[in-house]
């Protein structure tokens, strides 16, 4: 197999929640990664969006991204994603407006059309507001009309802080016709590959095949953002792997628990249909010692043309979660592992 040139690498943060641990624990965590992804050279560190989810802390993107940019001094920070259904497009594009202007060239507004929640919640999030694709449709048109230049004369709502051009707006997906509808706007685009691996390849390669040259982007380009667990042995990583897959279990069986730890996952017994279960979800992540990890990237990357890797990596130890993100950081270009392995330990 002959290596690819090495795509950007980021960081896609849904602020975990472990069994015994709090929220508040993970998100101080989560600060302390966007750190140490700064100082390995790693391009993004966006957050998502969930509610009603005690296992992830991420009900308020645009709040935790302010953290994350405070925190840090050079990484780009954004929303992995803002759910627009869930807002109204002049409160995002304000709370933008001031990330923007108090961190200039470096906030990113990655936009999705899911809720991140059960229909209840969704509802009292949404509030009268309609739903659905073509609502969405025009409520992207607003948000991005208010990033817009300012007509003369023209009566209308202006988002405050006035910022123009823009944070840049990408499009989030996991289907093709998202990939389609970001193509035919000219918008950077983010493939959910942790979501929906097995149309990954074919929604890539539609966005190339349909994009649009626009005032925000040229040419094409695209984020394939996948679950990765990097260890030092085959057998700690499957062991993670494991405590994952869990994790995912016990979300669909489970609601309103967080996550569980490896020893608790060893504890546990599992009927041969949740084992089932546990192995699938696994077999769609990326996962493994160095090497493994490695060949599975690049393979994935040769595949799909992807621009980045957006690595989301859920481990109970954050020590643990730091050393994966350390290894991914000198996988996919050696010369630089030595640089992340100092930066980590604090020599760099």
């Amino acid at each position: 197999m002959t290596d690819l040139t090495p795509p950007r690498l980021s960081v896609l943060d849904t602020v975990p929640v472990w069994q015994e641990s709090s929220a508040a624990v993970s998100l101080r965590h989560s600060l302390d990664l966007a750190r140490h992804a700064e100082r390995l050279g790693y391009t993004r560190f966006w957050v998502a969006e969930h509610h009603n989810t005690p296992s992830l802390a991420t009900s308020a993107p645009a709040v935790l991204a302010g953290q994350v940019a405070a925190a840090t001094e050079t990484i780009r920070v954004g929303s992995g994603a803002v759910l627009l259904p869930n807002h109204a497009p002049l409160a995002v594009a304000e709370q933008f407006g001031v990330l923007s202007s108090l961190y200039p060239g470096r906030i990113d507004l990655g936009i999705g059309r899911a809720t991140g929640t059960d229909a209840h919640t969704a509802r009292l999030l949404r509030g009268p507001r309609a739903a659905g694709p073509e609502e969405f449709g025009h409520q992207l048109a607003e948000l991005m009309g208010y990033f817009a230049p300012p007509t003369a004369g023209a009566d209308v709502v202006a988002a405050i802080p006035r910022v123009s051009p823009g944070p840049p707006v990408w499009l989030l997906g996991s289907s093709a016709s998202s990939a389609v509808s970001a193509a035919r706007m000219g918008l950077p685009y983010a493939y959910a590959h942790v979501i929906n691996p097995a149309d990954c390849v074919p929604a890539l390669r539609a966005y190339r095949d349909a994009f649009r040259p626009s005032p925000q982007l040229a040419e094409p380009y695209a984020i394939l953002a996948a679950g990765v667990i990097v260890a030092d042995t085959g057998p700690e990583a499957d062991r993670l792997g494991w405590s994952f897959a869990h994790g995912q279990l016990l979300s669909r069986i489970q609601r309103g628990t967080t996550l569980p730890r490896p020893d608790q996952t060893d504890a546990a017994e599992f009927t041969p249909a949740h084992r089932d279960f546990m192995r699938q979800r696994l077999a769609t992540q990326v996962y493994g010692d160095p090497d493994t990890v490695r060949e599975q990237l690049t393979e994935l990357v040769r595949e799909s043309a992807a621009d980045e890797v957006m690595a989301l990596t859920m481990i109970w130890d954050h020590a643990a979660r730091v050393r994966s993100y350390e290894l991914l950081a000198g996988l996919l270009d050696g010369a630089r592992a030595e640089d992340a392995r100092m930066a980590v330990e604090g020599r760099g």
